[in-house]
């Protein structure tokens, strides 16, 4: 049995690498491990209340109105080109922004199948009203992962 769960945990290190050697080389700021897992988990909790706009046409659309959230962009996107506009985009608007590795796993944390490119996670949902609780735990959860992005983009630049 030993070597069954060493044969697995080589399996998974080797999927770890392939997703990291697929990351486009202007992925940054690039989420490390910790900081890519709580992303996912914002992603997911924000999918759930309804505070997620999936999609590069949504997330522009919504930059551009004015919404304000954090953008979390999938670094193994091909073409490239087709989020090259983003980052640039949010920097002009003030919106935090980070890379994960994944696209598969962007669209499971966001509840979708089908991969996603990026999302833009917002405090509060685009229609209705949600639970304070719930409200005040995503809007803590979403703080403490922004802080993050800022240290790992201030590192950066």
């Amino acid at each position: 049995m030993g070597s069954d769960s060493e044969g697995e945990k080589s399996v998974q290190k080797e999927k770890e690498r392939k997703k990291l050697l697929a990351v486009a080389p202007i992925a940054k700021p690039l989420a490390g491990k910790k900081l890519c897992k709580r992303t996912l988990k914002l992603v997911r909790r924000a999918a759930e209340h309804k505070c997620l706009k999936r999609g590069v046409e949504e997330v522009v659309k919504s930059i551009r109105r004015g919404h304000k959230g954090l953008c979390v962009i999938a670094g193994n996107i091909s073409p490239i080109d087709v989020i090259t506009h983003v980052p640039v985009l949010c920097e002009e608007s003030d919106v935090p922004y980070v890379y994960v590795t994944s696209k598969e796993d962007l669209a499971s944390a966001g509840a979708t199948k089908r991969p996603t490119c990026c999302v833009l996670v917002l405090t509060k949902p685009a229609k209705g009203e949600m639970e304070k609780g719930e409200q005040e735990k995503l809007k803590s959860d979403y703080d403490q992962v922004v802080s993050d992005v800022t240290e790992i983009t201030a590192s950066l630049f």
